[in-house]
């Protein structure tokens, strides 16, 4: 039996904010950016950098392979979580919002936790071993594309906040199988 979870005060506040202030092309344009973290999009690509890694350096490869890991653990584990879990989205609790332009989205009752969230929050997580400048830039465009999910009422905002969290949480264990971080940063001596 999944566990009924219910979005917070702010969450609602901000899906009703969203439902009356969109415009159809807003949410066109978040349609579009919010593909670029959905699993099978963040899968393939790094599927694709693990293949082009396997001719470099030790270091590039080592972080290829967990990358891939990560990505793939990261694809499963939202599944797992919302078959224990339920929550109604956002966009089938609004006219306003269809009115405007918000699109239905999934399963009505796999809100919680973000799938899109998860992966960005491990990739992001994973780009912690990057020069800051690199580092700032994955994790600002994740932070856009997340923001997407809460612009296109497919989450409430809790469920993009706890899935970040669980992407962080899941990459950092998955560094103890794989040994990613366990070298100086990239950017540091023995950069790859």
């Amino acid at each position: 039996m999944p566990i009924t979870v219910r979005p917070t005060t702010p969450d609602i506040a901000i899906a009703h904010t969203i439902s009356r202030n969109t415009t159809p092309p807003t949410e066109r344009a978040a349609s579009i950016l919010t593909w670029m973290a959905d699993e099978h999009v963040v899968c393939a690509v790094t599927l694709g950098w693990w293949l082009w890694c396997r001719r470099k350096s030790e270091p590039q490869r080592l972080a290829s392979d967990h990358l891939l890991v990560t990505a793939l653990a990261a694809s499963l584990i939202p599944h797992l979580l919302k078959s224990a879990f339920d929550q109604e989205r956002p966009d089938r609790l609004t006219v306003v919002g269809h009115l405007h332009g918000v699109p239905i989205s999934g399963r009505a009752k796999d809100a919680f936790p973000s799938g899109h969230a998860i992966q960005v929050g491990a990739i992001s997580s994973a780009a912690s071993r990057l020069p800051p400048g690199e580092r700032r830039m994955v994790r600002a465009l994740g932070a856009c594309l997340i923001s997407t999910r809460v612009f296109l009422l497919a989450h409430w905002a809790s469920d993009v906040v706890v899935g970040s969290v669980i992407g962080v949480v899941l990459e950092r264990l998955i560094r103890c199988v794989t040994g990613y971080g366990s070298k100086p940063p990239i950017g540091d001596p023995g950069r790859w």
